[in-house]
């Protein structure tokens, strides 16, 4: 979906997405150090605002408007700014880049993943959720759409230079009017090596 589209989704809805943050995100990250963290395709902003309520110093990059202007009228913890992570270059490295249910053609993925993952500090993690492919067949919910959704294989393998530290998938319940399902999504954390002495 183009921008456009995703401003108009976002419009038809007070919000899109729930105000908690990823299940995983805060049972991975609630126990983390704060450090300096970017959120990447941030959509409102969930888990940047949560990051931030913790201590993390966020900035949430994310290409609709609508999208960006309703996080900051939630938060003024965060850094919200509107730009296409394709071509996005921050201003600054990080501890912590979080890739949340970003789902792009194969070959967009590998540029973005290999991209953030240059963008982290020795020692820094890159951390990404997203609807796994077998999720059409075995999961709920989520694209539905072979192309853009994610494989751990394939993450793993974009990222060459560092220590993955989880690759896995991974149920996430979600509530329905028939009771609780199982969503599949792909769980990759991976940190740069940190620096001797």
């Amino acid at each position: 979906m183009d921008r456009g589209s995703w401003d108009q989704r976002y419009r038809q809805t007070d919000r899109l997405w729930s105000v908690e943050p990823n299940i995983f995100v805060a049972d991975r990250l609630g126990p983390a150090e704060p450090g300096v963290g970017l959120d990447v395709a941030s959509g409102e902003g969930r888990n940047a605002i949560w990051l931030a309520s913790r201590g993390w110093k966020m900035t949430a990059v994310d290409f609709s408007e609508v999208a960006v202007e309703r996080g900051r009228a939630e938060s003024d913890q965060v850094v919200f700014v509107v730009a296409d992570v394709l071509t996005w270059e921050p201003p600054e490295t990080y501890d912590l880049v979080l890739v949340a249910y970003l789902h792009l053609p194969q070959s967009q993925m590998k540029d973005v993943i290999e991209r953030v993952a240059s963008w982290l500090e020795p020692g820094g993690e890159l951390f990404l959720i997203g609807h796994d492919e077998s999720n059409i067949e075995e999961g709920h919910g989520g694209p539905q759409v072979h192309e853009i959704l994610t494989r751990v294989e394939s993450i793993v393998k974009w990222l060459p230079g560092l220590d993955v530290v989880e690759a896995q998938v991974v149920k996430r319940p979600v509530e329905t009017e028939e009771g609780r399902v199982f969503a599949r999504d792909s769980l990759v954390r991976a940190r740069v090596p940190a620096m001797d002495g």
